[in-house]
């Protein structure tokens, strides 16, 4: 079987086209009311001039484009667009933007009930510096309470937060938010997202509606300002990607986008907790797929790949969630939930040597696992020898089986999250009453999951518990920053930072080795988890299925001298 962790971080560079790319995410001209939108992707090789020639012969109008890439958004009324763009051999293939009415995207994990009695894991840590950091055990697992005493970030050191947006209001975001660099690339689609709030539909930039984004801007680098709580990396620039929906859909396009943009933008870090919609696995030639939904696939694979690369190349360190769906990635499952957007899901084997999981699986992806206050590998968290790096915090609420900790909020992750949201959030699925109410009060029945801190003059910021490697994902990303704050240096043109390979080896060199559990096929079977949830850790103690090369520690990262040749 061939390792795709080998083949996605030595693949060769993609041939990335010269022409500057014309308003990253933004329409050059307005699409006709009754086009479909469609994203294109060209062949290797082929110069933007050439794919658009191909794209106008089959009936398409180019709307945006980001000829790094060889991507192009485009409108067509023909109905065989996509098919006539597929036979054209200048072109990889077309992926349409397409409604079928479906409700947005939550992710189980992260929205699993919040309502349990007890605050847990959180009483057992003592006060922090800031008020609410003795609920983050995820901070004192990975040293970071520490780590900041030596180095507790750089504010030329910016993490790109690609997500779901940033709320900038938050006081412990504020601080850090970097208006200058922070862009909007994924504007509202009204059937998954609803109403647009403003005329154009692109959010404003420091705006959140979904709430993933802030959460894990707030892990990664909220301020440590003796209010609220404190991130991994607490004086680093916070930037705002959007490029995903209010609604939790990450596509091809923005997201696309808002790496190329990273790239040219000389962003540091980008922290990637998503999977790119609508397949949970892309593959070139899946029997179970139509060939209008291969070749969609096929275009997915490779402008992803090529805006990986052309953001690595540029600098960026890329960290990406290893994914929630509780299996080995190099032996997947049939996939049952995808396309989960534009038509219904059906099974679909999934060959390991064909199929990709993108980002994670992608080139240059610092690949994360999540664990709970344990250390025990989260129930949910994906893992494997294959794609994983490194492990983090990134809660398991059913941690602590047998103690009173067991099934309560703190085995999560306590991060920011915007006001907005959480007064349109209801308490569980049972109960529809909103979390917070108009007034901004804290329903009593979710006071030990949802919490309000207030300054004197009347300034408030919200914060709520979540789980799922996207809340593990931000812990390695903020370690990456503070690597880069620790070790890098001037680069020309006032510019400053560190190649991400080097970043890459430190974190792995620094991490915490942890060694398999015994026995080593683990159960979850007091957690109420079936055999689904079974998962068996390979590897030895430098470097396993569940842990990677160890849970990150930023301590030691700052702490242990930079070696630019050492390994893990």
């Amino acid at each position: 079987m061939v390792s795709k962790r080998f083949t996605a971080r030595t693949v060769a560079t993609a041939a990335v086209l010269a022409l500057t790319a014309t308003g990253l995410g933004v329409p050059a001209n307005a699409a006709p009311s009754d086009s479909r939108t469609f994203t294109v992707v060209a062949e290797d090789g082929v110069a933007a001039d050439t794919a658009v020639a191909a794209i106008r012969a089959a009936g398409g109008t180019v709307v945006s484009r980001s000829d790094e890439v060889g991507m192009f958004q485009v409108s067509s009324d023909r109905a065989d667009f996509a098919a006539r763009a597929t036979a054209a051999p200048t072109l990889i293939g077309a992926a349409e933007q397409k409604a079928i009415g479906r409700k947005p995207k939550l992710d189980r994990v992260e929205q699993e009930d919040l309502t349990a009695a007890s605050a847990g894991a959180a009483a057992r840590r003592g006060a922090k510096m800031d008020p609410l950091d003795d609920k983050l055990w995820g901070l004192e697992m990975i040293r970071a309470d520490e780590a900041r005493k030596i180095e507790p970030g750089d504010r030329r050191v910016t993490v790109g937060v690609l997500d779901t947006g940033v709320d900038a209001s938050n006081p412990d975001i504020a601080p850090n938010f970097n208006w200058s660099l922070s862009r909007n690339f994924a504007p509202d689609l009204t059937d998954v997202d609803g109403p647009c709030e403003v005329a154009s539909c692109l959010d404003p930039v420091g705006t959140d509606d979904g709430g993933h984004g802030t959460h894990v801007a707030g892990t990664i680098g909220a301020a440590a300002n003796g209010f609220g709580l404190s991130g991994v990396a607490p004086n680093v620039s916070l930037v705002e990607l959007k490029g995903g929906q209010d609604s939790g859909y990450f596509f091809l396009d923005p997201v696309v986008n808002a790496l190329v943009y990273a790239g040219r933008s000389g962003i540091d870090v980008v922290n990637m907790s998503f999977y790119v919609d609508p397949w949970l696995y892309n593959c070139t030639a899946n029997p179970a797929d139509s060939p209008e939904d291969q070749a969609e696939q096929r275009a997915i694979i490779k402008a992803m790949k090529r805006a990986l690369i052309f953001a690595h190349d540029k600098g960026v360190t890329l960290v990406g969630a290893l994914g929630n769906n509780n299996e080995d990635l190099g032996a997947p499952r049939t996939d049952v939930t995808s396309p989960d957007y534009g038509a219904d899901p059906y099974d679909r084997p999934i060959d390991n040597e064909s199929c990709w999981d993108l980002p994670t699986e992608g080139p240059h992806v610092i690949g994360v696992s999540s664990v709970g206050p344990s250390g025990k590998k989260s129930d949910f968290s994906n893992y494997g020898t294959e794609q994983i790096s490194v492990a983090a915090p990134g809660g398991f609420a059913r941690d602590g089986f047998g103690t009173p900790t067991y099934n309560t909020p703190g085995n999560r992750i306590l991060s920011s999250y915007p006001l907005k949201v959480l007064q349109e959030e209801p308490i569980s699925v049972t109960i529809p009453d909103p979390k917070v109410d108009a007034d901004g009060n804290i329903d009593p029945r979710v006071a030990t999951s949802v919490f309000k801190q207030c300054k004197a003059n009347g300034e408030c910021g919200y914060y709520t518990y979540l789980q799922g490697t996207s809340m593990a994902s931000p812990h390695a990303a903020g370690v990456a920053a503070l690597i880069v704050s620790r070790y890098g240096k001037p680069q020309g043109r006032g510019s400053f930072g560190m190649s991400p390979d080097q970043v890459e080896q430190h974190l792995y060199r620094t991490a915490a080795e942890h060694a398999c559990p015994e026995p080593r096929l683990q159960q979850y079977r007091n957690e109420g988890r079936d055999e689904t949830y079974d998962a068996y850790c390979a590897g030895g103690v430098n470097f396993n299925g569940f842990y990677g090369y160890g849970i990150v520690d930023a301590y030691a990262a700052v702490k242990t001298p930079f070696k630019p040749n050492a390994r893990p």
